[in-house]
């Protein structure tokens, strides 16, 4: 499941990821054009099922035919202990990743984590859900594989950043904190002096 999946991320099967981003361009188009709003649409779905389920069960009655089978319907147990260990598995990660956010010493990993969170909050202000998902999806869709076709460029520019903001780290730390750290062991020796 995870190796289809991404194989149509990176675009490793192009008829899949093709189909993957068409059908969510249509889908966001068609409810942007008709003004329907998600919840609303999936709503209309559940209870055009839900009717027609329940007409069906009613017809078959009335020709004399017995009620369908159902005892293929359903998860088993095997399946449902598999889905709950996937879950399981990625709550545990996500509160890994959380604690090493907050716990990691690179400012670059913590600041870009807040930074994400603060434009995510600003993004979902202004738009609604499935615009929100569409977008999603198609930065789901395009970013790896580009990434992947440029990692080299971006991991040079990465380190290039990196090592400018360290000499303006030290810089700012040379001209700075050590003329406050000197201003302040002067203080103490003349208060030392007096005493």
């Amino acid at each position: 499941m995870s190796d289809t999946l991404s194989d149509i991320i990176l675009w490793r099967k192009k008829r899949q990821s093709l189909l993957t981003l068409l059908t969510a361009t249509t889908t966001w188009v068609l409810l942007q054009v008709y003004q329907f709003n998600f919840l609303t649409l999936i709503s209309y779905l559940a209870m055009f099922i839900v009717a027609s389920l329940f007409l069906s069960g009613n017809l078959l009655r009335l020709l004399g035919k017995g009620p369908p089978d159902l005892s293929r319907v359903g998860i088993s147990e095997k399946s449902a202990s598999e889905m709950g260990n996937t879950i399981q598995v990625w709550v545990e990660e996500g509160i890994r990743w959380m604690f090493w956010v907050a716990a990691e010493r690179e400012w670059f990993v913590f600041v870009g984590t807040v930074s994400g969170l603060l434009l995510v909050s600003r993004v979902a202000t202004s738009v609604d859900l499935l615009t929100l998902l569409y977008i999603g999806t198609v930065t789901g869709m395009t970013v790896p594989a580009m990434y992947v076709k440029y990692q080299d460029k971006i991991k040079r520019g990465e380190e290039k950043l990196k090592a400018q903001l360290k000499r303006y780290y030290d810089t700012v730390d040379e001209k700075v904190v050590k003329k406050l750290q000197n201003k302040v062991t002067v203080r103490e020796e003349k208060e030392k002096k007096v005493e």
